[in-house]
């Protein structure tokens, strides 16, 4: 058409009253937009931030600067904590605005710790993980049964909207049932009224992770890593449509065939179906006097800030939260 050869970037009138003016739709105008040129060097360090992230997730933009000087590359901090951004990744270790909420949504308060999962769909987890590709990078998410480790649900997305995490949690429902607690961090995806909205009206109570507690999720966290290094590092994918057909073939292998080694070497899919030989557990090595697991899964769910505020009213001097080793699964 030839009206669309009057539309000009970097002119005084903007390209959408260009468009308007010319009658020519802007889709059409900006699908004949030539793609801009990839930067090499940012794909290159974003995929060995990618690959160390995944080994060492407490590692900030600091420390990754460190590690890509050891590779060869000159790096400044400035570039790291872009590609970090744009990828999503932050240490897991506390530390200011490590994980961004959205200011109007609803924090729930962590109810796991020290509650025994004796039965699959008692609780399910979800998170989201970055998944890069040779002309950019996708979002996978995926929601995981905590008794038997099954993957129950996955999507990917080219945006970090909370869309495709609703879809994802609707599908597991329709096809496995709904679980009896559902966890997840402060992501906005997570906290959005679309996402928690799905799981009130199905009657699920709602845990979240406390900000910087990556070992409240665990079991998603070792998920991620066994897919980037069984399967995304190993094959590379170029396009979307070929991690599609990847993951549905590792999420197979993993739900039906590769044995589990906290899970006796059954599959998740065995010990999900018949109910024997799963099982977790978050410790909590400092219990709250009064207060047991049962109880906390069946009061009523307070704001995050509420709930801090009394434990740190009933806090002792010295007490401190439980380490890294302190989680266990009692599979």
């Amino acid at each position: 058409m030839m009206r669309e050869t009057w539309i000009t970037h970097g002119d005084t009138v903007s390209v959408t009253q260009q468009c308007v003016l010319a009658t020519v739709s802007r889709a059409t105008v900006y699908a004949h937009q030539k793609p801009k040129p990839v930067d090499e060097l940012d794909l290159l360090h974003s995929r060995l931030i990618d690959e160390e992230y995944t080994l060492h997730p407490f590692y900030g933009s600091r420390k990754m600067v460190v590690f890509i000087r050891t590779e060869g590359y000159t790096v400044n901090r400035k570039r790291v904590q872009r590609l970090m951004r744009i990828m999503g990744l932050a240490a897991i270790a506390p530390g200011p605005n490590t994980s961004r909420v959205h200011p109007e949504h609803k924090i729930y308060p962590y109810l796991l710790r020290g509650v025994a999962v004796e039965r699959p769909n008692q609780v399910w987890s979800t998170d989201i993980t970055y998944v890069r590709l040779p002309r950019g990078f996708v979002y996978l998410v995926a929601i995981i049964d905590w008794y038997s480790r099954r993957v129950l649900g996955w999507r990917i997305s080219n945006s970090m909207e909370a869309t495709f995490c609703v879809d994802c949690l609707e599908e597991a429902i329709r096809t496995h049932g709904k679980p009896e607690m559902f966890n997840s961090d402060q992501g906005s995806q997570f906290t959005s009224n679309a996402f928690t909205g799905v799981l009130q009206r199905e009657g699920i109570v709602i845990s979240m992770d406390g900000r910087g507690r990556a070992f409240d999720n665990i079991f998603v966290e070792r998920l991620w890593r066994s897919v980037k290094h069984e399967d995304v590092y190993l094959k590379g994918y170029a396009t979307v449509g070929e991690l599609m057909i990847g993951m549905t073939e590792y999420f197979d292998f993993y739900n039906f065939r590769r044995p589990h080694q906290s899970l006796g070497q059954i599959t998740p899919d065995v010990v999900y179906r018949s109910a024997i030989g799963g099982g977790a557990m978050i410790l909590d090595k400092y219990p709250r006097a009064g207060k047991n697991a049962k109880s906390e899964t069946k009061t009523q769910q307070a704001p995050i800030s509420k709930v801090k505020a009394e434990e740190k009213a009933k806090a002792k001097p010295g007490q401190r939260r439980p380490a890294a080793s302190e989680v266990e699964c009692i599979a």
